[in-house]
């Protein structure tokens, strides 16, 4: 079966288009790999258990589209009406590889927010990285997941007084603020946490601006550090985002030679100051457009031999390239040319004139805004189409006019680059239910970058530093 693949949506989204008449709709979560339930195994590292986890092993050379082939059919057989995500973990094990090998010195902390999905938080764990939460729940999905409480920064600077005494009692000691007022809370409820500054920095090339809500400026440091050591709190570091959808490679040089004005403040304080966050802000499209900077910055400013630990918050770069999102036509309009609604995306077309079509298909999925589509909210013949989510709600809007080869109701739709603000933020407005996602992983990289735990069905990660072997799938031993 063939795809037709287009370019769509304000923000560059991949559609595919997999024309097949009268199949029915499904958006469950498809996972590679069987479940990844990781438990500790000793020297050994983590294990993932087929049994804990709905993961699905790729062999005998099946790909993405064959595991997405059969469900669509499976889903036509069962009269089953809902989306479905497939998770290809493959990408993540690849971009993990990636990030080694282009940022050696960065620690990658996951971002949750960006895609809590277990099966990818489990992946993610038995890589070894660790893990920015940002709320109590974020905190005990990781914990509950085997995330060890060292490898957990709890990255918000405005914290309910419930979630700080939380963190405490789990032993979750790692988290940031920006404001005195934070500082009084948290010596209430956390003395003994390793706090980092979050200092505001420029992210005016930036998509989202975070600094515009979080962050403290350089002026306001020597005030906070002062009340730091007052409240006898210890404050080993700072961090800083320099924007979701960053375009200017600078923004980055000039945050960390920020960080390292704080660092040089707090050390003179008598802060012992060991870490530096340098945030988020990866692309989840384009590999390491910043890295040269952000590395040749590190050591101007930070060199190797001045005993800082590097960390960063990357989220849709891990997850929003893994996720394909296949979504049901389940009814359509035609509109015919004596529409208003027709008269007017024509005038909007650039094929006015004698090219003009003669009717625009309206499209109604079983996935829209208010579901995987969230993320949206931030061209045979073809005629201007809108397509719509399945709430009641007009606001439930996929695409304005977009031109479509025309579809039939059962036809899917295949978005690629979903793995990002999607799943995190869906919803079951009007009572449809969320997408199933299905997690799936190729047998190759199965058996290279794990090993089977023996006398089990477990398979455990191979004895070997991931960061001596970037660049390389490496072998198992």
């Amino acid at each position: 079966m063939s795809y037709l693949c287009y370019r769509c949506f304000s923000f560059d989204q991949t559609l595919k288009l997999k024309l097949i008449g009268g199949c029915w709709c499904t958006v469950h979560f498809f996972y590679f790999l069987s479940a990844a339930a990781v438990t500790t195994n000793g020297s050994h590292g983590y294990v993932l258990s087929p049994e804990n986890c709905d993961i699905d092993v790729l062999d005998n050379g099946r790909t993405i589209n064959d595991f997405i082939d059969i469900k669509i059919k499976e889903t036509a057989l069962g009269e089953n009406e809902e989306p479905f995500l497939v998770a290809n973990l493959d990408s993540m094990f690849k971009r993990h590889l990636r990030w080694l090998n282009n940022l050696p010195r960065v620690k990658p902390f996951y971002a949750v927010k960006c895609n809590n999905t277990p099966a990818v938080m489990q992946m993610l764990r038995a890589l070894g990285t660790g893990f920015d939460c940002a709320s109590k729940g974020e905190i005990q999905l990781a914990l509950s997941l085997g995330v060890a409480p060292d490898k957990i920064i709890y990255a918000h600077t405005t914290k309910p007084r419930s979630h700080i005494k939380y963190a405490c009692s789990r032993g979750v000691n790692m988290m940031t603020f920006d404001s005195e007022d934070e500082l009084l809370k948290i010596s209430q409820g956390h003395p003994k946490a390793k706090l980092i500054l979050r200092i505001a920095v420029d992210d005016s090339k930036a998509l989202l601006r975070l600094s515009l809500k979080f962050g403290a400026q350089l002026e306001t440091v020597d005030k906070l550090l002062e009340c730091a050591g007052e409240l006898g709190l210890e404050v080993i570091g700072v961090s800083f985002h320099v924007g979701s959808g960053c375009t200017e490679c600078g923004a980055f040089k000039q945050a960390i030679a920020d960080a390292r004005q704080v660092f040089d403040i707090a050390n003179l304080m008598g802060f012992q100051m060991r870490l530096l966050d340098i945030g988020g802000g990866f692309s989840g499209r384009e590999d390491f457009q910043f890295s040269e900077v952000i590395n040749s910055a590190l050591e101007k400013y930070f060199p190797a031999d001045f005993g800082v630990q590097v960390i960063a918050e990357p989220g849709r770069y891990y997850v929003e390239s893994a996720f394909t999102l296949a979504a049901n036509v389940m009814a359509r309009r035609v509109i015919t040319v004596c529409s208003p609604f027709l008269i007017m995306e024509n005038k909007k077309s650039p094929n006015t004139g004698k090219n003009s079509p003669d009717k625009v298909m309206m499209y109604y999925l079983n996935d829209g805004v208010y579901g995987s589509l969230s993320c949206l909210i931030n061209d045979a013949k073809r005629y201007p189409s809108v397509v719509w989510g399945p709430t009641c709600d007009c606001l439930d809007k996929v695409t304005d006019s977009y031109w479509f080869p025309e579809l039939r109701v059962g036809d899917w739709l295949l978005v690629d680059h979903m793995g990002a603000y999607s799943v995190s933020i869906a919803t079951d407005f009007n009572g449809f239910e969320r997408a199933n996602i299905y997690s799936v992983i190729s047998s190759e990289i199965l058996q290279k970058a794990f090993k089977p735990k023996t006398g089990s069905q477990n398979w455990v990660i191979s004895c070997f530093e991931l960061s001596e072997t970037a660049g390389r799938i490496p072998h198992t031993v």
